[in-house]
């Protein structure tokens, strides 16, 4: 029965690169249009930051206040269910509606719930070397994917990076506008007159009853460039009049590219660099990664000539299903071979018999014992496997002493072996449970660890602790059974003897190491040489740490097969810029040898991690913001690990972005659970340029401390920003309200969406968009004296 439970346990456990670990963040974002960083603050960041910290479960809440928003950051206690964790924090937050006057302008708040299962664990990147297909392309092949992507059981979010919004471009003509006496306003009236509706008006007729439909939908940029938005001179002007209108790509708000590295395959090789789209995919809590992502890969190479065209190529950019089952694997792999030493060990030492006997009981052991972990909640990652084989040294001792005393009692004869196995177990009995109840003692205390680190490293304590208790079953139950039905065929040769017969080799063996110990006249000198040695030793190892020739570190590093390059130029970098930087990082990685690929993201971030799960790296979005997603060549193709590979290139990749005034830091993913940093310096105080300043010193000091790499701070970098007054007088005597100058400016500037197209087969909503080309808005002078 055990082993039939632990052989359904290995078919069901979902395989994954990380353990299940209730990780909850959530992002609250609350608008306030045109308030300063400061009124935003105190008005809104500050008292929801009070109303926040009142939730049960709460660990941290804090803020970021800039112009016209408010982000607040809520992060529960590691462990708190992400349903109930979000309902209180719905729940706190829409019954505190009523704390800010309604007229003050602050809009409702939008919550953002994150966890373990928001990150990707496969994501596809489409490319392709065909100059007429650019981002905006891949991005509607992209779109027609998802779908069916989304159709593979078990998949969550499914979701693209890097594809241009597709709109209906309204450009506007100032001069246009003016001569014929209208502003932005009068479109916005047109386009929303003219795309309205009603249907389902029941009129009878005929004896029958007929539906009635009044107007249509605007369905294509045509029909909009045909509404009269008004009169001039006793004629009708046309959209098209005043604006050029086109439908297709709106003007990148990110731009994301796929490099060639040394080991790339041969399309990509050949190609170099290319404009590319992520497709990210997700999974839901507690389905395999494995399957999940080897269904997902099966699927798109399916779509290949019915929804993905000729042409575009794809790489699989992440794995983790993949990378998951080689670490499993690996695992398991380990864990037979260290289950097969023991098993060698024994048939050395008393015989095959025993061997089978040791080797049956922790087979078993093992096998109930993944049943238990199953059963438990836990699934087959790295941390779980671990676990078991950090145990097996102690799963096998029970099985060991009871199999080794049962021998002995049969070879000192003098009774049948049904008499002898329960004399055995019984002499044996009380010390083996008191050295398992030892040793889960000594374990379980680690399972109540607080923070990430406790619930990210329980399968070690807890699956241990369920194995020595599994084992020490084992080992009363199945061993003596067990013993008897395979020693029975020999146990006649010692029945007639009287006394234990010993091995003749291990004796003579023992004599030689132990009688200078146990020698009347030298014994004793001996011994306290022996201690005085092993004391030494315990001194030589100390000192090794002391020296610095053992680092002393929690885990050791994993040798993934990626790490990540984040940027942060200065606050009013155009996109341009910041993406030229990130080319630049990107070519020299492509002369890196053991790189197979990488993404430039510009504007936008990479896929999230784990790692940037924590760090909130979803977050990552502007113009001056930026990532370089580097994949590297299996780790069974190179001689350097992940870690030196980012250490070698991190002078150079630092150097790349100091020239341009930008701060680059390597992130690798962690071998353990992740941290917002390894070394953190908050700053408080109530004058905010004192708190600059102060972080600026703080900032020196870890820059000149040895062996600290990639500082970096929240300062945000000074930039321009100009404000246009209304002399409200002047502008009361023409009859004109600053809000139609705002509301001019807003459209003019900052573009708006004022209505949106219905059109068939639309995953997304199409919107259209006014506002002044890119010539005209270039120029602030030329817009106020339109």
């Amino acid at each position: 029965m055990g082993v039939l439970l632990g052989l359904f346990a290995v078919l069901v456990t979902p395989r994954e690169e990380e353990p299940q670990v209730n990780v909850t963040f959530a992002n609250v974002f609350i608008p306030f249009p045109g308030a300063a960083a400061e009124e935003v603050e105190s008005l809104v960041a500050s008292p929801a930051e009070q109303v926040l910290s009142e939730i049960d479960g709460i660990k941290h809440v804090y803020s970021t206040s800039m112009p016209g928003m408010a982000v607040l950051t809520v992060q529960y206690l590691v462990g708190e269910n992400r349903t109930d964790a979000v309902v209180r924090l719905f729940s706190k937050i829409f019954s505190k509606q009523d704390w800010l006057p309604p007229g003050l302008g602050v809009g409702q708040p939008i919550v953002k719930p994150k966890g373990i299962d928001d990150v990707p664990i496969v994501s596809l990147t489409l490319w392709s070397d065909d100059p007429s297909r650019g981002s905006y392309e891949l991005g509607q092949v992209a779109h027609a994917i998802e779908s069916e992507l989304k159709r593979v059981p078990g998949t969550r979010d499914v979701y693209t990076i890097g594809d241009p919004d597709r709109v209906i471009q309204v450009t506007l003509d100032p001069q246009a506008l003016a001569s014929r006496n209208l502003d932005p306003g009068d479109l916005r009236l047109a386009l929303v007159a003219a795309n309205s509706t009603r249907d389902n008006m029941g009129v009878v007729t005929e004896n029958g009853e007929m539906l009635v439909q009044a107007g249509v939908f605007l369905s294509h940029a045509g029909e909009i460039g045909g509404l009269v938005v008004g009169v001039f001179d006793g004629r009708p002007v046309y959209l098209r009049d005043v604006a050029t209108i086109r439908e297709g790509p709106d003007r990148p708000a990110s731009y994301v590219s796929i490099g060639a590295g040394p080991k790339a395959a041969a399309p990509l090789a050949q190609a170099g660099e290319a404009p590319a789209v992520t497709i990210a995919v997700a999974k839901k809590p507690g389905t395999n990664a494995v399957d999940i992502a080897r269904s997902v890969i099966e699927r798109f190479e399916q779509l290949r000539g019915i929804y993905v065209p000729d042409g575009v190529n794809v790489e699989v950019t992440r794995n983790y299903g993949e990378t998951a089952d080689a670490k499993a694997k690996k695992l398991i792999h380990k864990l037979i071979f260290a289950t097969a030493s023991m098993v060698l060990l024994v048939w050395l030492a008393l015989g095959w018999r025993e061997a089978i006997i040791v080797g049956a009981a922790v087979i078993v052991t093992l096998l109930i014992t993944l049943f238990a972990s199953w059963a438990w909640g836990f699934t087959l990652n790295r941390v779980s496997l671990f676990a078991l084989i950090f145990s097996i040294g102690i799963l096998v001792d029970d099985a060991i002493v009871v199999v080794e005393n049962i021998h002995r009692h049969m070879s000192m004869g003098g009774r049948k072996l049904l008499q002898a196995i329960p004399a055995a177990v019984d002499e044996v009995g009380g010390p083996t449970i008191l050295a398992t109840m030892t040793v889960i003692a000594a374990l379980l205390p680690m399972a109540f660890v607080s923070g990430l680190m406790g619930p990210y490293m329980s399968p070690i304590p807890i699956n241990a602790s369920m194995g020595m208790l599994i084992s020490l079953v084992v080992a009363f139950v199945f061993t003596p059974w067990l013993s008897n039905r395979m020693l029975a065929p020999v146990a006649h040769r010692f029945a007639g003897h009287a006394g234990e017969q010993a091995n003749p080799s291990l004796s003579r063996f023992f004599g030689r190491v132990m009688s200078p110990f146990l020698d009347v006249g030298k014994g004793r000198r001996n011994r306290w040489i022996l201690l005085g040695v092993v004391l030494l030793l315990i001194a030589a190892s100390l000192l090794l740490v002391a020296n610095r020739s053992v680092v002393m570190k929690m885990l050791p590093f994993d040798n993934k097969s990626e790490f990540q390059v984040v940027l942060d130029m200065p606050e009013g970098t155009t996109l341009e810029r910041t993406s030229r930087v990130l080319h630049e990082i990107g070519d020299y990685l492509a002369s890196v040898p053991e790189v197979r690929d990488y993404q430039v993201y510009a504007g936008t971030a990479a896929p999230i991690s784990f790692n940037g799960l924590v760090r909130q790296y979803y977050l990552r979005e502007g113009g001056n913001l930026g990532d370089v997603q580097v994949n590297l060549i299996d780790k069974h193709e190179r001689d350097r690990k992940s870690h030196e590979i980012a250490a070698g290139v991190r002078d150079a990749v630092q150097a790349i972005a100091r020239r341009y005034k930008g701060n680059a830091k390597i992130v690798e993913v962690p071998p353990g659970p992740p941290v917002q940093s390894p070394l953190v310096a908050e700053v408080y105080g109530l004058d905010y340029a004192a708190q600059v300043k102060t972080a600026a010193r703080v900032r020196k000091v870890f820059e000149g401390t040895p062996d600290i790499v990639d500082v970096d701070d929240s300062v945000t970098w000074p930039s321009t920003k100009g404000v246009v007054l209304v002399d409200r007088a002047k502008a009361a005597r023409l009859g004109v309200l600053q809000s139609t100058v705002v509301d001019a400016l807003s459209i003019a500037l900052g573009g708006e969406d004022m209505s949106y197209i219905h059109a068939r087969n639309l995953k997304y909503a199409v919107p259209v968009r006014v506002r002044y080309g890119e010539g005209d808005r270039a120029d602030l002078t030329r817009i106020f004296h339109k």
